[in-house]
């Protein structure tokens, strides 16, 4: 349903902290508060909203405005949500009239509110951030002549996958299946997965490694039999609720050292591993993200996910078309330029899905 109007000062309760009377006003937060177009943000992701249906949705400020504070202090969604309770600068930003003792929402819903959106959404994020810099004149138009792109890795929230942690991951999602669905398992192996695991780490750590490979082989086996159980006893409608996990787990017990296109995570599997040439880190795992900044402020003007790791190459053309997007400015064509629909003609593979909120989709 979509969100009512927020009540006014006059409907709050007497007792309570008014913020707009207690807070600093040249602080940046609420300096920055009163250049966000917040109005055209309710009115863009308005129409997402049923109107008369179920109970009033979560005021779409509140919302954007933690969205553009977990961006910009680089927190979780569960950090971001405690923080606005402790912090009145956050309630404010947020749009709340009196300082608020209680969590505003449940972290969980930061990562539905963002599928609700999509990708267009979060870029029109970024657009509003960038609307306030040209209104408080950090960047001027001549800023975006001149921009800098460059690319690193978005790390996910997964362990280090290694095939123990995979083999162990992959029968503890079949346990939680076989328990939600009522399967009666022939053996569940919970305690012996559990001692391999750590035997494994042992072996490892006194680098004894043909004992952790033998330990290994052991941990797989066990994995395997468990989800082949699981397949055996399900009906067709309980494979088709569980079939992305059963997929995934079939991979990763199949996949190989010299596999391409392995998969690192169970609950994230567009995890890749990606080499930057950093000396502390020689591997990380995530997605590959692109940036654009402007040359003089460092001002982020762009910012989208690449999936499938492409060369750093192929990945500018398509960075400065979302900058000329966002900014609204298009840039000088050089003699010899295709855009990028006469390149995917012309049989370039990338860039097959972006997506501007944080991850690709598959």
């Amino acid at each position: 349903m979509k969100p009512k109007p927020r009540r006014t000062t006059k409907d709050q309760p007497v007792i309570g902290w008014q913020l707009d009377l207690a807070l600093d006003p040249d602080h940046e937060l609420v300096r920055m508060a009163t250049v966000i177009p917040w109005d055209d943000l309710t009115q863009e992701f308005g129409r997402l909203y049923v109107p008369d249906l179920g109970r009033p949705g979560i005021p779409i400020r509140l919302m954007a405005g933690l969205h553009l504070l977990k961006h910009t202090y680089g927190l979780s969604d569960e950090n971001v949500v405690k923080g606005w309770v402790e912090n009145p600068y956050w309630q404010h930003f947020c749009g709340e009239v009196m300082f608020q003792h209680h969590f505003p929402i449940n972290p969980s819903q930061m990562t539905r509110w963002r599928k609700r959106i999509g990708e267009k959404g979060v870029e029109k994020l970024l657009q509003a951030t960038i609307t306030a810099g040209k209104t408080t004149g950090t960047i001027t138009e001549q800023s975006f002549e001149k921009v800098i792109v460059d690319t690193t890795v978005q790390p996910k929230a997964v362990q280090h996958p290694t095939d123990a942690r995979l083999y162990r991951k992959v029968h503890a999602a079949m346990l939680r299946i076989a328990g939600a669905e009522g399967i009666k398992l022939r053996q569940s192996y919970r305690k012996l997965m559990e001692w391999g695991f750590r035997k494994h780490g042992g072996h490892a750590k006194a680098k004894q490694f043909k004992r952790a490979r033998k330990v290994l082989r052991n941990l797989k086996s066990m994995a395997g039999r468990v989800v082949r159980d699981v397949e055996r006893k399900m009906d067709d409608a309980t494979f088709q609720k569980h079939k992305g996990t059963l997929i995934l787990s079939e991979l990763i017990l199949t996949q190989k050292r010299t596999t391409r296109g392995k998969v690192y995570s169970l609950h994230a599997p567009e995890v890749e591993c990606i080499a930057k040439g950093k000396a502390h880190k020689p591997y990380e795992f995530g997605v590959k993200a692109s940036l654009a900044v402007t040359h003089k402020e460092g001002f982020v003007v762009g910012a989208m996910s690449c999936p499938e790791n492409p060369y750093d190459g192929h990945t500018l053309e398509v960075q400065l078309e979302q900058v000329e997007r966002l900014t609204g400015q298009m840039r000088t064509r050089r003699a010899g330029h295709r855009p990028v629909a006469a390149r995917q003609s012309a049989g370039c593979p990338w860039p097959r899905r972006l997506s501007a909120a944080g991850g690709s989709e598959r």
